[in-house]
């Protein structure tokens, strides 16, 4: 328990710190024209449109997760880098750089997975038609810490879908992919099903998703919520709280951080 606490105190100090930069180079940049972000986070659903045309964003968050049948606690602090090169063409890299878990009383600071990718629009919304994009992400580097119930992916294809109904804005994905034990191969299926509604400032969410689970010849389906706070146009924070509801799902998962998209355009 000790080390529990001294592994959320270290996420926690990372994240205090990342946040207190994200905050003031924020402030330092004042300009009415700055550029929207485009969260992506906390939710297990990304939406179809993308960021805005050369500059970064940056989706940085930590999760707490309890009883799984891969491990009784986890915490970890994780990282999205993305940038779009084209109006239809985006770049991705996602990582857990840290990750502390604790697997039959044994608690241990490791370090999880790295993927790189791309996400491209096929249909640009327009009125009522909403955006339809597809993305495509292969692992770089799977690391030894234990995943939460959706399990790590070789490569992952994805269809997603986005758009806005009577005041409510939906994002809707479907996954397709392959997972590794060994030398056995299986394909993975998810979808999941989001939709919020922004209250000036704030942005309440709520989702649904069920991934397959090939390698447990079984199934996850949790149910996820999650406030935002749009402190800039640049600059978002959010917190999450997630249920898992079978007996091979992730029980508890608590999902806290911020996105900052840098407010200079590289090129």
């Amino acid at each position: 328990m000790e080390l529990a606490r001294d592994a959320r105190r270290t996420i926690l100090c990372c994240l205090l710190v990342l946040c207190t930069c994200a905050a003031k180079s924020a402030a330092q940049s004042r300009d009415a024209q700055e550029p929207d972000a485009n969260p992506a986070r906390p939710t297990v659903s990304t939406p179809a449109t993308l960021t805005p045309v050369g500059y970064l964003q940056f989706e940085t968050g930590g999760l707490t997760a309890e009883n799984s049948p891969e491990f009784s606690g986890r915490i970890s602090l994780q990282q999205v880098i993305k940038l779009t090169v084209h109006p239809r063409l985006q770049l991705l890299l996602q990582s857990e750089p840290v990750v502390w878990s604790r697997t039959n009383g044994q608690g241990a600071f490791q370090t999880g997975g790295v993927a790189a990718g791309a996400q491209v629009v096929l249909l640009p919304g327009a009125d009522h038609r909403p955006t339809v994009s597809a993305s495509y992400l292969r692992s770089a580097y799977s690391g030894p810490a234990p995943d939460i119930d959706i399990g790590s992916a070789v490569q992952s294809a994805t269809i997603l879908v986005s758009g806005d109904v009577l005041g409510f804005h939906f994002d809707a994905n479907g996954i397709a992919n392959e997972q590794q034990e060994g030398v056995l191969r299986r394909a993975q299926w998810g979808q999941t099903l989001s939709v919020s509604h922004p209250l000036k400032m704030v942005t309440i969410s709520g989702e649904i998703w069920h991934f397959s689970q090939p390698l447990l010849r079984g199934n996850t389906v949790g149910n996820l919520w999650a406030v935002s706070y749009a402190a800039r146009k640049n600059l978002v924070f959010d917190a999450a709280f997630n249920h898992g509801f079978n007996a091979t799902s992730t029980r508890t998962v608590i999902l806290f951080g911020f996105t900052y998209l840098l407010p200079h355009r590289l090129w």
